[in-house]
């Protein structure tokens, strides 16, 4: 409490009379980060690092759509500051619980408008909230992030679309690769969407997001405002859809409204987030978007499961070895059960097939497919089933399904293809993940936009999609580069939360080696490069991509991948650098993990264990074996004694990667 008196005296000596004060600075609990506010003609916000700036004088407004602009000639009636230092729980996420300290800044303007900003360690945010108890429809929101010069980014393009046909490019899976290049010659006509990274100087990198984003669109941004700018482009509010696309399961966007979002009662509005790094590292290890997101609405969350997930759709239900043709059946599920009951895996997954096509009703039921009896067979063995959803299907029916299903004892839901992120589909998410939290199911969210703090809200929600993940390589030519991807989405698509990567391939093809195949698909990189990603990746419901039959003939890999945990007590980033390697240590109760993955360039690394507490571990190590880079299923295991005072160098060969588990003796 005395910190935060001091910090509000402070603030309200030092400025003049709220209703003459035109500039306002907010700094960071340490001090390095300065946060400049200027009212004036615009509404402007500057971010300083040890001096040097990061962002230069960036407007932010919102127009509504009866010509009112929030940020232009603004009237200041109010100032509050305060400073926050608390800690937060952290269900189900990398680490138990979360620092969470900052100071803030609250202005209110004439208008029954307002802005708060807040100073962390390791960035800024922003939101605008309202005041108003009547109805109104907002136009646009001006998002701009002015730099002093040209810097590199790097961005994920939205793919699909025709350049400069933004409405187009509003129907998008958030999936794809990193371009990297100077803003001067990213393309104006194509969409970004977040997170993405600019390099400002000096080794420092700000990565761009948001969070809190409810009942409002998600932002892109694009590089038209000019070289030294990316601006926001938001989608409008869908006017007319059909239904369409996959399978009959999406609603697909005709025609829009003239505005992005509509408001009915005070709120407060997603933030813009900057995370500030002078390390690599400090990008891979931020909590921004969870700091920020609204606190749990679940009151007890002890009936959700995090797990791993047996799962059919990427091998193709492709077995060996059985006396009936595999496929979408009960034989086939079954065989699917036992093998997660055997191996400790949480629950089995019946993907897209179980319900009847083109119908995009999920209470018709394929007739191959005994759910019942599933169900039952599930639960004498300890193993709980989730059920795959086409949007579309979910939507229209929601009640229905969550009720029918839960009362059935199926324990979840992923849901697919919604593939938008207007105020529309955005409010779907909020109401899927609330219906299913009434009946206690959990939610994975496939075919979805980057995480922005739903799974703080709503902790049901385990997983996000919004990854080019490993399904890419069902069908991905050779030319897309994976093994950099994935040491490039630590610290750019992980900070914004879990990813839904579906990794765990038992076919590993060395460089050169790999061709997309879609019945009996592979990996890029080595085993160790996949075994590794169990640890780097963040994945509270993590999926076994292959074959039970294939887990079964590599004994070793299976025993790892069911063993390892898919949440966490601690996380401590050791070392890494955007696009080349990343090295992770996270720790489960007094069990300690470390995961290395590299690009294709082959590294020596040192993994220095000062980090555990003292004391003796028995440790096993899975590194690349000396043929890795010329068999990617190469690998060596080693057992070995080692202490805290311990530094241990590790080969990783051209994409590939090692796994360290370390037990206190």
């Amino acid at each position: 409490m005395k910190k935060l008196i001091l910090f509000f005296f402070c603030t309200t000596v030092c400025l003049s009379s709220v209703y003459s004060q035109k500039r306002f600075r907010l700094d960071s609990p340490d001090g390095r980060i300065t946060t400049n506010i200027e009212i004036g003609d615009k509404l402007t916000y500057e971010i300083l690092h040890d001096g040097q700036t990061l962002l230069a004088a960036s407007p932010l407004s919102v127009s509504l759509t009866n010509g009112e602009v929030w940020g232009r000639n603004a009237r200041l009636s109010g100032n509050r500051s305060r400073t926050v230092s608390q800690t937060i729980p952290s269900p189900f996420y990398k680490k138990a619980e979360i620092e969470d300290h900052y100071h803030e800044l609250r202005l209110t303007f004439t208008g029954q408008w307002g802005v708060e900003f807040r100073a962390y360690n390791d960035g800024v945010a922003y939101r605008f909230f309202s005041q108003r108890k009547k109805p109104f429809t907002i136009q646009s929101e001006e998002v701009v992030y002015q730099f002093t010069e040209d810097v590199t980014a790097h961005v994920p393009y939205v793919e699909v679309g025709e350049d400069g046909d933004y409405n187009a490019q509003f129907m998008s899976s958030f999936e794809n690769t990193y371009t990297t290049a100077p803003l001067s010659a990213l393309n104006p006509e194509r969409l970004m969407f977040l997170p993405l990274v600019a390099d400002v100087g000096q080794g420092k990198r700000l990565l761009i997001t948001e969070s809190d984003l409810e009942s409002y669109p998600g932002v892109y941004l694009t590089n038209a405002g000019g070289h030294k700018a990316l601006t926001g482009v938001m989608a409008p509010y869908p006017k007319e859809t059909v239904q369409g696309g996959h399978n009959m399961l999406q609603l697909l966007v005709t025609e829009r409204e003239d505005y992005i979002a509509k408001v009915d009662k005070p709120r407060t509005f997603p933030w813009r987030a900057v995370v500030v790094s002078t390390d690599d590292t400090e990008l891979a290890d931020s909590d921004m978007t969870y700091k920020l997101a609204s606190p749990s609405r679940i009151a007890d969350i002890s009936w959700i499961k995090p797990g791993k997930v047996a799962w059919e759709w990427w091998n193709n239900w492709n077995l060996e070895g059985v006396d009936f043709i595999t496929g979408i059946n009960n034989e086939t599920y079954k065989y699917y059960i036992d093998f997660a009951s055997a191996h400790g895996i949480e629950y089995v997954i019946l993907d897209e097939g179980w319900s009847v096509n083109l119908q995009a009703d999920l209470m018709q039921v394929v007739p191959e497919i005994d759910l019942p009896e599933l169900v039952a067979y599930g639960k004498e063995r300890n193993v709980d089933l989730i059920l795959w959803a086409g949007y579309h299907a979910f939507d229209r029916d929601m009640e229905n399904i969550c009720r029918h299903y839960a009362d059935m004892g199926i324990k979840g839901f992923k849901i697919d293809f919604m593939d938008r992120d207007d105020q529309e589909m955005v409010e779907f998410n909020y109401r899927a993940s609330e219906t299913c939290a009434r009946y206690k199911l959990i939610v994975d969210l496939h075919g979805m936009y980057k995480p922005a703090g739903l799974n703080r809200t709503y902790p049901n929600v385990l997983n996000f999609e919004g990854v080019h993940g490993l399904e890419q390589m069902k069908w991905r030519p050779a030319s897309v580069d994976q093994m950099k991807y994935d040491v490039t989405i630590p610290f750019i698509r992980q900070v914004a939360g879990p990813v839904d990567y579906t990794q765990g391939a038992m076919r590993n093809a060395a460089s050169g080696n790999y061709f997309p195949n879609n019945s009996e698909p592979m990996s890029q990189g080595t085993r160790c490069h996949q075994l590794a990603t169990y640890i780097v990746f963040e994945s509270p419901f993590n999926m076994l991509c292959d074959s039970p039959t294939n887990y079964m003939k590599e004994p070793e890999s299976l025993d790892f991948i069911t063993q390892i945990p898919t949440v966490w007590d601690e996380t401590i980033i050791l070392k890494g650098e955007l696009g080349k390697y990343i090295l992770t240590a996270r720790r489960k109760g007094d069990t300690w993990y470390v995961g290395g993955l590299t690009n294709w360039t082959p590294r020596e690394v040192e993994v220095d264990l000062s980090f555990l507490p003292a004391g003796n571990y028995n440790a096993t190590l899975f590194k690349d074996g000396v043929n890795a880079h010329r068999k990617g299923t190469d690998y060596k295991k080693e057992s070995l004694s080692l202490d805290n005072g311990s530094t241990l160098n590790v080969y990783m060969a051209p994409g590939g990667g090692f796994t360290l588990q370390l037990r206190k003796m």
